[in-house]
């Protein structure tokens, strides 16, 4: 352990975005009111969620669990990225760097998983009604939780150990505005191929996987929906789907172009679109999920309207 200890360097330096330095407090701007959005918008879901009896349903209990994971995973690079463009502050510890890295990937983990919850959940309601409140009971979404936290854990952990054991005797910048698992092994100065492979086999039998069980559950869905008689229930029932539907899309088809961008696309695609893309995925969707989930979902909508007016009327 001392040895390869040896060989990590005592920081790296997170470079931002390549060829857009000079942009950098410019790009800042849609970077911080972005984030803004993002905490505030979700905070609100979880107060109006957690403070709300009638909404102490499994819908919306996940989707609390997902507003927590959109706050940890934008604040896990944008603060140290509004440090680069704000402050110059490139330095990251090596630790801190495999730390951001590991939240980075344990937090993606995490909300694919909770994505996969939600459609069961829609699955459960339209398919099978009658037996919804039995199926999804407390105890059967807390060992949900539990299980998707390990997972997450066991999957991502190994991640860090095998980004540990390499020697980096070369250069430490990154040309990055945040540690990622790739942009970390690049640097090493060793063969990497555990590491890609480790990391292919993470998204195919995680994320994969997830997508895999989301589309089966939605191909069900809609099989079960289209043979209603009624069109407003049909529309009723496609309604409650619209807005996971458009999360799924937002969440998984950024994270996969940036995923297949580290690995291929380095080669054909820029390094400031990629980075500047790789934040927006980061960014984009835990803006974008609240705003969603408030529009479409009624009982929210409501809730937030109510919580709003008190507070004024209290001012």
């Amino acid at each position: 352990m001392s040895n390869t200890s040896s060989l990590h360097p005592d920081y790296f330096l997170l470079m931002g975005i390549p060829g857009l330095e000079r942009s950098h407090l410019l790009i800042s701007i849609p970077f911080i009111i972005m984030y803004i959005m993002d905490l505030i918008g979700n905070s609100i879901l979880i107060l109006v969620i957690g403070t709300n009896k009638t909404l102490q349903q499994p819908m919306y209990l996940f989707l609390m669990m997902l507003a927590t994971c959109d706050i940890l995973l934008s604040s896990s690079t944008v603060p140290k990225t509004l440090g680069i463009f704000w402050f110059n502050s490139h330095i990251i510890s090596f630790n801190g760097c495999l730390l951001q890295t590991f939240s980075i990937h344990f937090n993606f983990g995490t909300e694919s998983a909770i994505l996969v919850s939600m459609a069961y959940d829609r699955y459960c309601a339209i398919c099978h009604p009658l037996t919804y409140t039995t199926t999804l009971t407390g105890s059967f979404i807390r060992k949900m939780i539990i299980f998707t936290l390990l997972r997450s854990f066991c999957i991502i952990t190994p991640l860090v150990f095998l980004l540990y054991r390499l020697p980096y005797g070369g250069s430490n910048v990154i040309e990055h505005t945040y540690c990622e698992h790739m942009s970390m092994a690049r640097l090493a100065t060793a063969d990497i191929l555990v590491n890609v492979v480790y990391g292919l086999i993470i998204a195919a039998g995680s994320s994969g996987v997830d997508m895999i069980l989301i589309v089966i559950s939605y191909v069900v869905i809609f099989r079960v929906v289209l043979k209603l008689q009624s069109s407003e229930a049909r529309f009723k029932a496609f309604n409650t789907c619209v807005s996971h539907i458009c999360v799924i899309i937002l969440f998984y088809i950024p994270a996969f172009f940036s995923f297949i961008a580290h690995r291929v696309g380095h080669k054909y695609i820029s390094a400031r679109f990629h980075i500047l893309f790789a934040n927006l995925y980061i960014l984009v969707p835990p803006m974008m999920n609240p705003i969603i989930y408030g529009v479409k979902t009624r009982e929210i909508r409501q809730r937030v309207f109510h919580w709003i007016c008190r507070l004024f009327t209290r001012s």
